[in-house]
């Protein structure tokens, strides 16, 4: 090969190399990007993150020990206006006093491009944002300028933290494609991590070990003598020596997290990582172990002040508890009694966590309080009446699944009864709940019970009991097609809870108003609801309705479908596969019973015909039957989901399913004349 070809090769190598290197870089943002119209692998997507590059340190100080320093530096792509709120960052840090957390963004600037040259906008003061969340957390936070559809923007932010136990978790793909993203951690020897990696795209994972040195200058002060008043000062150098890991995570071209229906929380099933500190060995010490496993987490947890000694406080509602429960004899309904009493004395500020922000005694006293001052004030008040309650630390669905072992998987608490056939749970910051009824907020697959011995054990959160909806309705369809009729509804468990939740907040002519929208616009009258406030009663409605929408008459002929305004018309799973599970929340029976009076002068020309089907297991289950005698037909319809959370191998049997079901639902009865 010639001087001049090799001398090429390298120098295209060379060129091709620092191009690749300012890609990922801030400040070298290229023309390319900038006339890029749409992403070359998602065209759908309204923005992009073209690279993102995460870095974990673990830094020495001679004042404060080993501080850990984050660094995170992103470049987003904005294609489309719905894309514009990517230019809203926010990061937020502790306020605690031993282990304050600070967080400072730079380097952020908005590039355009104007007559062929790249614009550039850097965020100003008044695009910066800092504010407090509650006692616990802060939030800085911007909103960067000049955002257009095309525009790229990057910034960097950077969390020092004297706290070096739980590092960010760091993600790699979210709701908008990522092109790049890389994660470094610096590991002196001194510290052991553990890392878990969550969702269905691993990166590419390189460890090294390299030497390290820090070195300091010491002061010394000497006095010259006894009687003087000179001091002598020198200064010398010290080092401190260790080998530090560095490993670093690489993934690319990650797809877009797309919702869809029935998904918990899609950060569960988000490619990232995450660490927690699992124990450390200083020099000339022992080694010392943090949490590693879920006994010693929830142990942990018992043991902090804001938790564990605030179950033994009697004192402040001794006399109150006394008198509530004098004259009930059995523990059913002691327990009834005293979760209905904080229910309807302490209203909950909706603040989560496991911790008391103030204590129970004056989130009692002041008849307001967090989740922990709530249920654990309830968990103590049970005991106290001699029943064997204890606390159940868990996860609600926004905080995701508790995976794997760490103090911070958890941010609840509830309460739970243990009898003799299992555990009655309780959260009493509720007030539409009922015992083993808790708020979807958490159904979140498992928590952890803690006995006052400091044992704890899992307890699975997933309701076994079928939740009903029960529709009975019957109408008369006459020939100048109008479709006159009464419908009568029944909620049960989970289903009325939600109702409630949702719906009696609202004045009546609202839900009304919303309710004849959604139901294909019909005319309601006579509407009636029982049961508001007796949980222990299902909820009930009862209305008459005018639809002149689902009649349809072609050649003389009458077509309806059953259900009318009922039916489901869109099947909820779109994608072709899905690698997460279906989460239901809970199991649920849907039933109707449907009778049909049909107009003088028709007769039933055809029916759809009586279905029977299931997926496997039984997990959805759907029974379809129709008769019809004289001028009346009469219509069941059952479909049970069985689990409340399917596994991803069952989605593709549950899509069919569904369809199934909903092409059933709107197979037409066709009237001809007689």
């Amino acid at each position: 090969m010639s001087f001049k070809k090799t001398l090429f090769i390298v120098l295209f190598l060379v060129s091709f190399l620092n191009t690749k290197a300012q890609i990922f870089e801030l400040g070298k943002v290229s023309i390319a990007e900038l006339e890029e119209k749409e992403h070359p692998k998602d065209p759908s997507a309204v923005a992009a993150i073209l690279f993102k590059k995460g870095k974990m340190s673990l830094e020495y100080t001679k004042s404060e020990g080993f501080v850990m320093i984050t660094e995170v530096k992103t470049r987003i792509k904005i294609y489309k206006k719905e894309g514009y709120d990517w230019a809203n960052q926010k990061v937020r840090y502790y306020l605690g006093n031993n282990s304050k957390e600070n967080v400072s963004f730079t380097d952020a600037i908005t590039y355009n491009l104007l007559d062929g040259k790249i614009e550039k906008t850097k965020l100003k003061s008044d695009g910066t944002f800092d504010e407090t969340i509650n006692r616990f957390w802060g939030q800085k936070k911007i909103t960067m300028p000049n955002v257009k559809e095309g525009s790229v923007i990057e910034f960097q932010y950077t969390i020092r933290s004297l706290s070096i136990g739980m590092p960010r978790e760091y993600s790699f793909q979210t709701t908008i494609p990522v092109n790049y993203s890389e994660y470094r951690t610096f590991i002196p020897q001194y510290f052991i991590y553990n890392a878990n990696q969550k969702g269905f795209i691993f990166p590419k994972v390189t460890v090294e070990k390299k030497p390290k040195t820090i070195k300091f200058l010491d002061m010394e002060s000497k006095q010259a003598g006894i009687a003087s008043s000179n001091v002598n000062t020198s200064f010398y150098e010290s080092t401190l020596e260790y080998e530090e890991t560095r490993t670093t995570y690489l993934v690319e071209n990650l797809p877009a997290m797309n919702e869809e229906s029935f998904v918990n929380n899609i950060d569960n099933y988000t490619s990232s990582l995450v660490q927690e500190l699992s124990m450390t060995q200083y020099p000339n010490q022992p080694l010392k172990p943090y949490s590693t496993d879920w006994k010693s987490v929830v142990k942990t947890i018992y043991e902090y002040d804001d938790f564990g000694p605030e179950l033994d406080k009697t004192g402040y509602f001794e006399d109150d508890i006394n008198a509530l429960i004098k004259g009930l004899n059995t523990q059913e309904e002691k327990v009834a009694a005293i979760f209905n009493y904080v229910k309807s004395s302490v209203k909950w500020n909706d603040y989560y966590g496991y911790s008391c922000n103030d204590g129970v005694k004056k989130a009692y006293k002041d008849k307001t309080g967090n989740v922990a001052e709530i249920n654990l004030m309830l968990t103590a008040m049970l005991r106290y009446a001699g029943i064997n309650a204890n606390p159940v630390l868990l996860s609600t669905r926004a905080n995701g699944v508790a995976l794997f072992p760490n103090r911070t998987a958890f941010d609840y608490v509830i309460a739970a009864v243990e009898i003799q056939d299992g555990l009655v749970l309780l959260d009493a910051t509720e007030k539409y709940s009922l015992p083993n009824v808790l708020p979807l907020r958490d159904l979140n697959w498992f928590g952890r019970l803690i006995r006052k011995d400091r044992t704890s054990v899992e307890v699975d959160l997933t309701p076994k009991i079928l939740s009903k909806e029960i529709i009975n309705t019957s109408f008369v369809v006459n020939s100048n097609g109008v479709i006159t009729g009464k419908v009568r509804k029944q909620l049960t468990d989970h289903e009325a809870l939600y109702f409630r939740q949702k719906n009696l907040i609202t004045s009546k002519d609202n839900y009304l108003e919303e309710l004849e929208n959604k139901n294909n616009a019909i005319e309601i009258t006579d509407y009636v609801r029982e049961n508001d406030l007796n949980l222990a009663k299902p909820i009930l409605e009862t209305y008459t309705f005018k639809d002149s929408k689902d009649f349809e008459s072609i050649n003389g002929k009458i077509y309806i479908a059953p259900l009318l305004f009922l039916s489901t018309k869109v099947n909820p799973f779109k994608q072709e596969v899905r690698a997460y599970p279906v989460d239901f929340g809970y199991p649920i029976e849907n039933k109707y019973n449907i009778m049909i009076e049909i107009p003088e002068g028709y007769a039933v020309e055809s029916l759809p015909v009586s279905m029977n089907i299931a997926t496997p297991d039984n997990i959805g289950t759907y029974k379809y039957v129709i008769g019809a005698t004289g001028n009346k037909i009469q219509i069941s319809i059952t479909s049970d989901i069985t689990s409340a959370i399917v596994p991803a191998d069952y989605y593709t049997a549950l899509k069919e399913f569904f369809q199934k079901m909903i092409d059933k639902q709107n197979e037409k009865i066709v009237l001809k004349k007689v």
